[in-house]
């Protein structure tokens, strides 16, 4: 969605007129029961042409789809289903924690107020990063990972 309803809140080139509270009335169409079903919050600024033009090429398509590939075959070899379909006691049989990383968990769903379906989402996307990552284990990087990947909007 965009970040207001004008579009160019954060835009580097064009200026955002919408009203704090107009933004806030945007942004909290979507209810947070709703929010919370999806997995992965990105934010995606807008980029002008010229940096468009200037970025490097990409990892080419063919290895990223090799890799997920072969992510989505070591779910299925270890649990019989994808991660997507795994309910809370599987995330927990299959993404557990030591102490250390659960408690970095659990300080980070504190801190950004998740509620019980956040934290097993945020749980499921870094078993699945593990995974892209070939690692039997989730370990504090994927968990950072997957954590970004739960970003809250922001209405400064």
């Amino acid at each position: 969605m965009n970040p207001c309803p004008c579009g160019h809140r954060g835009h580097a080139q064009r200026g955002c007129r919408c009203t704090p509270d107009a933004v806030a009335r945007y942004q909290g169409r979507l209810s947070g029961p709703l929010l919370d079903r999806i997995d992965l919050h990105v934010e995606v600024p807008a980029l002008s042409p010229r940096t468009l033009c200037d970025l490097p090429d990409g990892e080419p398509t063919a290895a990223v789809a090799a890799r997920v590939c072969a992510a989505r075959q070591r779910q299925l070899e270890r649990q019989g289903v994808l991660n997507a379909a795994l309910d809370a006691e599987g995330v927990d049989r299959h993404a557990a924690l030591d102490a250390a990383r659960s408690a970095f968990l659990q300080a980070a769903a504190e801190r950004l107020g998740w509620s019980a379906r956040g934290f097993h989402r945020v749980l499921r996307v870094a078993r699945s990063v593990a995974d892209l990552g070939g690692c039997e284990t989730v370990d504090a990087a994927h968990l950072a990972e997957a954590i970004q990947y739960r970003r809250v909007l922001a209405i400064e």
